[in-house]
């Protein structure tokens, strides 16, 4: 399998793939208030480089909406259970829509009684886990962000498609560097893997192994076979844990039964679970982030040598660093950095991605992408 020169890409700007979401997605169905949400979320995937959950996933979200298995204009509905636990009925809707109303929801709660815990029903796959994280920092919340997904991993010691690839998140509000963390229990995420079967790509042979169970490098074999957990079981056992708390808790598919979201045969009936929490609970708001500064500065080696924390004058010793490293990142801090270079530079993108939205585009009467010049 030849590989493509992928230095050879094309630049879009911020706005430009904001529009073009927005178009595609009203051309189809989706409210201009839905579509600006869910354009939001993938766009922001792509800025912080998050290539596998962004713009690029229209084409898949739009076939499941033409074979009918996802509503475009259905409207989730809340039922509150107790004043700080609430369910949100996703109604087959778009993932993004579904979560971001219950993350809405968990933040009001936490806003009065400290803490919000909202399991979400019946939805679909919500792209980048960060975005709902950095929607509760933007209310300076803490937050955990479960979903389930569909199979792709072994159960450790088994090796057929069981559990999903399914993300865990959490994020805390610092005064200068927030906390965000957006990791699957498997050695790479599966987009990555379609990534690179998308641009013509080999990948590394320790991510997954092909239907036979031989390791391979190519992304079609490996999507024929198994991801690999990371860690072995303590991957593995990170993945039932999702299941449990956003299939098993929701009431939505778990076990194997969440569907593909490139399958557009049946509805998905994915499950997610989150929690939003007041950081200012045992101590002062500005005591947890000069404390969350001291713990930044103290976990990562940035270029300044030191960093006085103004409560105490305590002085961080930065970590020391191993052999050939340059530099130690506090977790999701290289996303923020590609943000914002992104944001300046524009979000890049191979010809052949370029040409499958433009077909999209095409398909429905919506403006092409526009690149840079």
């Amino acid at each position: 399998m030849g590989e493509l020169q992928t230095t050879n890409k094309t630049l879009v700007s911020q706005e430009n793939a904001n529009a073009y979401v927005k178009a595609v997605l009203q051309a189809n169905g989706v409210s201009e208030k839905d579509a600006t949400t869910i354009a939001h979320c993938l766009v922001a995937a792509d800025l912080r480089g998050v290539d596998t959950h962004g713009v690029n996933r229209i084409p898949s979200y739009l076939a499941r909406v033409r074979q009918g298995v996802l509503d475009p204009t259905a409207q989730p509905t809340i039922v509150n259970q107790t004043p700080v636990v609430a369910q949100v009925d996703g109604k087959n809707a778009f993932g993004f829509v579904a979560a971001k109303l219950g993350m809405e929801k968990a933040i009001d709660m936490a806003k009065t009684y400290g803490i919000g815990m909202v399991s979400v029903k019946h939805s679909n796959h919500f792209g980048m886990s960060a975005w709902l994280v950095q929607q509760a920092l933007d209310a300076g919340m803490m937050s955990l962000v479960f979903t389930n997904s569909s199979p792709a991993l072994p159960v450790w010691g088994g090796k057929e498609k069981l559990m999903g690839v399914s993300p865990i998140a959490c994020g805390a509000p610092g005064s200068e560097h927030d906390f965000i963390l957006d990791m699957a229990p498997s050695v790479a995420a599966r987009g990555k893997i379609y990534k690179a079967k998308r641009r013509g790509e080999k990948i590394p042979v320790d991510w997954a192994l092909d239907k036979d169970g031989n390791r391979t490098d190519d992304p079609s074999a490996a999507l024929e076979g198994v991801m690999l957990p990371m860690g072995g079981p303590k991957g593995s056992a990170l993945s039932i844990m999702m299941d449990v708390f956003s299939g098993v808790l929701s009431g939505s598919a778990f076990a194997g039964h969440v569907t593909n979201p490139y399958d557009p045969s049946k509805p998905a009936d994915v499950g997610h679970f989150l929690i939003a929490l007041k950081p200012d609970l045992f101590l002062s708001s500005d005591e947890f982030k000069q404390r969350m500064e001291y713990l930044y500065h103290r976990v990562s080696s940035p270029i300044d040598k030191t960093y006085i924390l103004n409560a105490d004058r305590r002085q961080v010793v930065h970590c020391e660093k191993m052999a050939g490293v340059d530099r130690i990142y506090f977790p999701g801090e290289i996303e923020q950095l590609t943000e914002a270079e992104r944001k300046q530079s524009g979000i890049p993108y191979v010809a052949a991605e370029i040409e499958a939205l433009n077909a999209e585009a095409r398909r429905v009467g919506a403006p092409d992408i526009v690149v840079s010049q």
